[in-house]
Order: C-alpha cells, then sequence, then structure tokens
C-alpha cells in the first residue's frame, strides 16, 4: 500500500502536475493540502475519472485538505479537531480507507513569531495531540499526514541558523512535536533515514530548488501497528522542478500488507 502526501498550492491551477504525478508514482492513497479553493469548485470529476475517490474541506484562497484513495468510497470519520469551537480554519479531515485510520494535516504556519498566529499554531498542536490520544484507544492502525510545518531537528532544514526566530522551527513547536513522538508515533522519514538530509520543501525565491536550500515539512506519523509495516519511504523531488509546480514536492511510504514481525 502506497500512501503519499502532497502540499499542492492550489488544487485546480496545478490539475495537471497533480495529475501528472498520480499517473507517473500511482499512490493508493493521497493526503493533499492547501487547495485554497471552496467546496464546489473541487475537481472531483477529474479525479473520479482518474478512478480516485476523493473526500475534502476546501476554503476560499486559503488552507483545504483532500484525501484520495484508490480503494473506492471512503468512509469518512471526522472533519476538524475538538477544542476550539471558533476554528473555522479547513485544517484536518480523516478517513478508514483499507483498514487504516488516515488523518489529513495542514498545520498552521504561525509566522510572523512571536504573535497570535504562532500562538494559534500551538493551541492548534496541542489540539492534534488530544486527538492522536483519542485515536490510540480506538485500538485500530492509524497515521497522521500531512504538512506540519515544523522542521523538527537540524537536519531538516539546509540553514538552521536562519531559522531561529521562524515558527516553523521555534522550540515551542519543535517540543510539541516531539510530545506527539512520545506517544508512541514513529516520524517515518526520520525512522528509515536517521541522519540524512531529506527535503521536501523548497522555497521559490532565490533559485532555492537549484540550490537545494530545503527545508522538510512534510510528515508521516505512524502508529506502532503502521511502523511495522513500513517498507520504503521518499520524495518525488523531480516534481518540484517541473513547470508551474507546488513549492512541495510528494512524499510517500508504502506499507507492507500485514505487519512485519519485529
Amino acid at each position: 500500500m502506497k500512501i503519499a502526501t502532497y502540499n499542492i498550492n492550489g488544487i485546480n491551477g496545478r490539475i495537471e502536475n497533480l495529475l501528472g504525478w498520480l499517473a507517473e508514482a500511482k499512490p493508493d492513497v493521497v493526503c493533499l493540502q492547501e487547495l485554497k479553493t471552496e467546496d464546489h469548485k473541487f475537481p472531483e470529476r477529474v479525479l473520479l475519472d482518474k478512478r480516485y475517490h476523493a473526500i475534502w474541506q476546501g476554503q476560499k484562497s486559503w488552507n483545504g485538505i483532500a484525501i484520495l484513495s484508490r480503494f473506492g468510497d471512503i468512509q469518512e470519520t471526522r472533519r476538524g479537531l475538538d477544542g476550539d469551537p471558533d476554528d473555522t480554519h479547513s485544517r484536518y479531515i480523516e478517513a478508514y480507507i483499507n483498514g487504516i485510520v488516515i488523518g489529513c494535516l495542514y498545520l498552521p504556519n504561525g509566522n510572523p513569531f512571536p504573535g497570535p498566529k504562532f500562538d494559534y499554531k500551538l493551541k492548534w498542536i496541542k489540539r492534534l495531540i488530544a486527538h492522536a490520544k483519542k485515536l490510540q484507544g480506538f485500538g485500530l492502525p492509524f497515521a497522521l499526514i500531512g504538512d506540519y510545518n515544523i522542521m523538527p531537528t537540524e537536519l531538516d532544514t539546509y540553514k538552521p541558523e536562519k531559522y531561529v526566530e521562524n515558527a516553523l522551527f521555534r522550540p515551542e513547536a519543535r517540543k510539541l512535536w516531539r510530545t506527539l513522538l512520545k506517544l508512541g508515533l514513529t516520524d517515518a522519514i526520520r525512522y528509515l533515514y536517521p541522519q540524512e538530509r531529506v527535503y521536501t520543501f523548497w522555497d521559490y525565491l532565490r533559485n532555492a530548488f537549484g540550490r537545494n536550500a530545503g527545508l522538510r515539512l512534510d510528515h508521516f506519523l505512524l502508529d506502532d501497528t503502521l511502523k511495522n509495516r513500513l517498507l520504503s519511504a521518499g520524495v518525488d523531488k523531480d516534481v518540484r522542478g517541473w513547470e508551474h509546480s507546488s513549492d512541495h514536492a510528494p512524499v510517500w511510504i508504502e506499507l507492507a500488507d500485514q505487519t512485519q514481525k519485529t
């Protein structure tokens, strides 16, 4: 089973890029972020023509998440996180697909730091932690997948000193990331590549992609059941170099069909 995440940065404006990558990579499930479109403008029919069913929560101009699946109709289990009834941002959607609970998320950027946007980011992560604890109580395999807007370690940025005051790298956010891991979740990419610099985002400015001045922002957090099924993972970096590309590249993992012996 191949699961991917891709911050598409505007699904309708980059639909050809998305379709090209789907045809090439053939993921079974995809978590998308930054749809930047209202619900009624989501390209459901185009994706169905390619045999991808979808659930989504759009938002005009900003945010928006979706889950695509080649396993047929998707059983949606949740949209949004508990803990803030006034939060209208489209940032979390969840489904039960092929025996796995998949949470697709777009965590707040939090810049500028300090300020209310950073405060909102920290509160949102705490709500995600609370939800992860609930998921653990259900006894089902689960993964929390998407654009976390967090660089967990210095290996996850090409220039750590540049980001000391950036919300993506602030110790407050990284501490909450570690709290998620302490629940028993595993960062799939770092688990397989413990010492390598792996990037998933390259800014449009200053030839960042050409210089490989990247950041790792897109993550898979897996419970123990899925960690034991993890076979491989990678970044489709070449997609970032396509014309009119998102500033993120697709990231993916492959899971064995059954739990591997440890």
